[in-house]
């Protein structure tokens, strides 16, 4: 299996940390701009795009900070890959960032960064942010 390298991005976003927070850590919003649809079990979420989906587990959260999701196999045991969403807030002028990590192998990134703008867009769009 191909080694998959961490990245991060950050993106502006017109939008209250209270109001931001949901959408990166409940089902229904992650469901408006994330995946197509989102079900959560417990600390368990399944992510579904079209005819595939992914499951993950809500490895930690901090109330309207950030939420970190460890990808996990068929038998629901963590692997070594994860995203994580953080809001960051700048202390002077109070403007709100999203900061995404992310894990792709080094020739994915550039690709993975494209559909990452693109759902962030999405999120935008949703929130009123555009």
């Amino acid at each position: 299996m191909d080694l998959k390298v961490r990245y991060e991005i950050e993106f502006p976003i017109n939008s209250s940390p209270q109001l931001l927070y949901q959408y990166i850590s409940t089902p229904s919003g992650l469901s408006e701009w994330f995946a197509d649809n989102v079900n959560s079990r417990g600390e368990f979420f399944t992510f579904i795009w079209n005819d595939s989906q992914e499951k993950a587990r809500l490895a930690s959260k901090k109330s309207g900070e950030k939420v970190k999701f460890k990808w996990v196999d068929d038998n629901n045991k963590d692997t070594e890959y994860f995203f994580e969403l953080n809001i960051l807030v700048d202390e002077l002028t109070k403007d709100v960032s999203l900061m995404v990590v992310d894990f792709a192998r080094k020739d994915e990134i550039e690709e993975a960064t494209q559909l990452w703008e693109n759902q962030i867009s999405d999120l935008k769009h949703v929130i009123g942010s555009v």
